[in-house]
């Protein structure tokens, strides 16, 4: 990130303890600037804490991301199978089990968010990759068909999103800047009004085209 850039990060959650717990984790950083929980904006990062992302947050991850151009931090005891395509298409961008949710886990979810990459825990995104690959099996004559407006290299990128790899490792494997990567990822996302990697690997995967 830039020198001496703050990222406006506020927290939303069903308690006073869990909201108070993750505003002390969190206000000791440099980087960080907490606002108030209804001061999001574009650019700023939400996280949001619960036990299980229903429908009521769900609602509000809709509401930041669409309506305020916010990021969104998910942090959450679980996922269940018929939430995981709902939460990646309403623009989450990372994801973070409340058991695992230490200072240091939560300040890489916040600075990937704010980013735009992804971060979502190995066995979510596989479990994310499963499900929406029987989705694509189940289209018939998905796979393998060709990708209008996808350029090669964006397919590319794409694919190694897709297998976890962060920018500087794709620029790496395809001998490009990484500024290119980026503008990559950004053209890709913009074109196809998706809002973040999770949501363009999970809009790929779906559609059959990786």
């Amino acid at each position: 990130m830039d020198p001496g850039r703050r990222i406006p990060v506020v927290v939303h959650a069903p308690d006073p303890i869990s909201r108070a717990g993750a505003l002390s984790q969190l206000r000791h950083h440099p980087v960080i600037d907490l606002r108030d929980d209804a001061d999001a904006r574009p650019g700023t990062v939400a996280v949001l804490i619960g036990e299980t992302p229903d429908e009521t947050m769900l609602t509000r991850l809709r509401r930041l991301v669409r309506s305020e151009g916010a990021r969104a931090v998910l942090v959450v005891g679980a996922v269940r199978e018929a939430e995981l395509l709902d939460v990646i298409e309403c623009g989450v961008g990372a994801v973070v089990w409340r058991h695992e949710a230490t200072e240091h886990r939560l300040l890489q979810a916040v600075l990937a968010a704010s980013r735009g990459d992804g971060d979502l825990p190995a066995d979510l995104l596989g479990r994310l990759m499963s499900q929406v690959g029987t989705l694509q099996r189940s289209v018939a004559g998905q796979a393998g068909a060709p990708v209008p407006g996808l350029a090669a290299r964006e397919l590319d990128v794409l694919r190694l999103v897709a297998d976890g790899l962060d920018t500087s490792e794709i620029a790496g494997k395809l001998s490009y800047s990484e500024r290119t990567v980026k503008n990559v990822m950004h053209g890709l996302t913009t074109r196809l009004h998706l809002r973040n990697r999770a949501h363009a690997v999970a809009y790929a995967l779906r559609e059959g085209y990786i």
